[in-house]
Parts: structure tokens; sequence; C-alpha cells
């Protein structure tokens, strides 16, 4: 007797297909084996599984049970398979009739049995719904607490089960199991308002406009000065994500276990954190904070302070969107597209051009924005409020961001390539010519020639601008100036 019953397997964010198989031969001596490249979790799933199916009043299979993980190249890890094991093991126990094998082939079962047959959550629940849709599979059996997270994703009925026996009587025909209903996001936390910030007029402007085009941002100033709050501001005057967006956010919130939000992430890791938990890694890799700030802000204090291998393994998922990561069993790619945003507080030059130093010139041009963040002076710390609040600058991120999406769809100015540029960032005769005498005075890179561009082209589109003109260039080359102290 043998039953193949639907399940997947974890990669990175994302899932594939995988097949329990279970044959029973008859044998003296009864013994369950598992194959297919399984870890311990997986192995030990035998005795879970065992132990939760005469829990529930129900046969275990006697003779030699042999279970296959297929396809068995790929590395199977977690107690996610437990469920999937368990009603595999049940057909060929024939404790489910052939109605109940036919109801089984248009599902994924995934979930880890406790030993008295509830049911406990796994991660990936989200990107298993999305296998489920590319597969053409009808309905998806998951343990009640994941269950609402998985129904974010549109095109598959999503079933909650609190034990085994509620899956064995659903497959039975006895009882139904409700179709999960998806979960009211949490906003993630207030966001501060742009308009409780007294002075630091330059600093306000440089987050409206990396805001606008997505351009990564570093600032320095003496302790005090509000960096940190101006960084915390930054969520607040984003666009909201999109549907598309969102899905991407729950996807990686199922992974690594904390419940999906509305607002757009802010993660602002410590900075003795180590490369692998700034980009990922690990022997079973897992995300690091860059695809935990997937979609939103990743706030970095005390910049210099980083580790030098942290800070390098940055370059390359801020210029990609994505992190690889490379093991002798194979690749893991994490989702990597974040608002980079950076502090620093030497004032003195002398301290500022020793911290400079720490960080590579390859690092630094990756970050559009070199903003200075003085001391506020006490008259306005005294004085009337008279920033703009969030809301109205929102408005202006938002207006920019349609027209990057009229003219160049779903790019947005931070993420234009050399082609795009030339193509989208039409200078005047006068402000080619200035930022030419710039680039050769200033001696900056290919790199930082292409960064002013993209920062002027928000600028224009903040003034709502057609073409790029001097003014846009000057105030872009200002944000370029860090280096030269």
């Amino acid at each position: 007797m043998r039953a193949a019953i639907k399940t997947f397997i974890l990669d990175g964010v994302e899932a594939k297909p995988c097949h329990v198989e279970v044959a029973v031969a008859d044998s003296k001596t009864p013994r369950t084996s598992v194959v297919g490249l399984p870890d311990a979790a997986v192995r030990e799933a035998v005795e879970r599984v065992q132990a939760a199916i005469e829990a529930c009043g129900l046969p275990y299979p006697e003779g030699r049970v042999t279970i296959n993980l297929s396809p068995a190249s790929h590395r199977k890890e977690g107690p996610l398979y437990d469920l999937p094991i368990a009603i595999a093991v049940l057909v060929v126990a024939r404790v489910l009739s052939r109605d109940a094998v036919m109801r089984a082939d248009d599902c994924l079962f995934a979930g880890e049995l406790r030993l008295d047959g509830a049911l406990q959550s796994i991660p990936g629940c989200v990107a298993m719904a999305d296998l489920a849709v590319k597969e053409g599979v009808g309905s998806i059996i998951l343990p009640a607490c994941v269950a609402s997270m998985a129904s974010l994703v549109v095109g598959v009925r999503v079933r909650s089960a609190h034990t085994l026996r509620d899956v064995v009587c659903y497959l039975r025909g006895e009882s139904p199991l409700p179709i999960a209903l998806p979960p009211v996001l949490e906003s993630g936390g207030e966001n501060i308002d742009l308009a409780d910030i007294r002075g630091q007029s330059l600093p306000r402007r440089a987050i409206t406009v990396a805001a606008a085009g997505w351009h990564n941002m570093l600032m320095v100033g003496p302790p005090g000065t509000g960096k940190t709050t101006l960084a915390r501001c930054l969520p607040g005057i984003l666009p909201p994500p999109d549907p598309e967006e969102s899905l991407e956010m729950a996807r990686i919130a199922s992974i690594v276990g904390s419940p999906p939000h509305a607002a757009r992430p802010f993660r602002s890791p410590h900075h003795t954190a180590s490369s692998a938990a700034i980009v990922g890694g690990g022997t079973r890799p897992r995300p690091g904070e860059i695809t935990l700030a997937h979609n939103g802000v990743l706030f970095l204090d005390e910049l210099p302070y980083f580790s030098r291998s942290a800070l390098e393994a940055l370059r390359e998922p801020l210029e990609r969107d994505e992190v690889v990561i490379a093991r002798v069993a194979g690749r893991v790619c994490f989702p990597a597209k974040v608002l980079l945003v950076a502090a620093m507080n030497p004032a003195e030059r002398a301290g500022r051009r020793a911290s400079l130093q720490q960080l590579s010139g390859p690092l630094l041009d990756r970050i559009d924005l070199h903003v200075e963040v003085p001391t506020v002076p006490v008259r306005d710390l005294a004085g009337v409020r008279t920033s703009t609040p969030s809301s109205e600058v929102r408005e202006q991120v938002a207006a920019a961001r349609r027209v990057q999406k009229i003219r160049q769809g779903g790019l947005i100015n931070g993420r234009l390539g050399p082609r795009q540029l030339d193509e989208w960032a039409a200078m005047s005769t006068r402000a080619s010519d200035l930022l030419y005498r710039v680039v050769e005075d200033l001696g900056l890179s290919a790199r930082a020639w292409d960064r002013i561009r993209r920062v002027a082209r928000t600028l224009a589109d903040l003034d709502e601008s057609e073409g790029i003109n001097e003014s846009h260039i000057g105030e872009a080359v200002q944000y370029r100036c860090l280096g030269a102290y």
C-alpha cells in the first residue's frame, strides 16, 4: 500500500512543491524510516506522528513503514512535515477511504504535531499559499494559529485546523474545516511627525527627497541633534505599501514568526550586530535585518561602529535589492529592497575624517544623500513650531511617485540605471556644464555622477519640472560633498 500527500519545501522566502510518499511492507519487526534528505527535526517526526495518531485513537500501520520526501535532492528542514506524514500514514493504514484520498489530492498540508495530536504553527505559510495558487491546488490545510496569515493570498481556500482529528474528520466528510479570514493588520507602531522637529530645515528637506526617490541617506552631526528622530519620521511620509509589497512583507513575517503589519517596516539593529545578523546567514540560512526591513527603512545608527565586514556585506544588497547566501548545499535568495538611513556623530572635521576613513568609498558611493545635521539654536527650540507636518510631506512624496510611475512604470528614481537616466533625466545645458565641473573639481566617481543625476531627477519631480535645471543639480551636489571634509 502506498500514498502520496502534497506539501512544500521552504527555500528562502519561496515555496517549492514536495510530496510525502509512504509505503508499508510486511515485516516481523515494525520499523519506520524517513528518507529524502531530512534533517533531525524531520527524522524526529516519526515519534511525534506515531504518538499523535495513537492519541487520536487511530491505528498506526504495522510492518516496515518507509517515508520518502520527494524530491530527494532538496534538504527538508523543520517540523512542518508532521501533518502531511500523518495523513499519508493514515492512508496506508486504510483509515481514510478513497473519497477521503481524493479530497486530500486537492489540498496542501503542513503543520507541526504535538504528542496529543494538536497542531502548532510553522514558518512559511504565506509562501505555501502562493505555491498552491501557482500549482492550481484548491485548498491548503494549516494550523489555526497561522491560517489567517496565509489567507492574505488571494486565489486559494485556507482551512484552519486545531488537531489532527479535525483534519481526519474533514477528509472523511464528517465535519467541515473553517475557512480562515485575513487578519486585521497592525499599524506597526506610531510614526513621529515632522512637525514635531524644531529647525533642521535642510535635513527635513533631505528626508523628503529620500522618500520621494527612495535614496539612501547618511546624516552627520553631534549627539542630540535629532538624527534618530528624523529617521523615524520616514515611514510616516513614505507612500503606503501596495498589495504586492504587503504580500512580500507578510511572506517574510511568516518565515520569522512575527505578525504582518500594514505599515512599512522600520528596523534599527545595534552597532554590535554581526554581518550574518545584518544580511542573513547561518547553517540554515535565515533572513537578516536588511530582509526584515524589505520595502521599508533600515536605520544604522553609529555607522562607523558597525564591523567592517557587516558594512561591506551591505554593498551588493543595496545595489541589487536582494541578498544571495551561498552554501555548499546550494544558494538562498532573500529580498532586500530597503531605504538605508545611517547616522554618525563626529562634529569636528578631524574626527569626521577619521570616522569616514573607516567606511569604504564604494559603500559611501551607494548612499545618495550626505546631510549635515547641526546643533539647533536655543531660539528655535523655544519658538513656535513652523515645520510642515508629515501629512503634507506625504502628499508631496506621493505626487512625485505618481510622476515617476507615469514616466518610468514601476521603476523609482533611486534605482534608475545609466541608460534610464539618459532617457528620463535630461539636463539643460547649464545644468550639464555645472555637473561636469563639479565632478572634475571634486574628483567624484562614475557612480557618484549617476547618483547626482538620480537625486536631481527626484528634485525636479518634487518641483513638478519635466527637465533638470541648474538649481536641481546644485542642490543634488550639496548632498555629495561629505567626502570633501
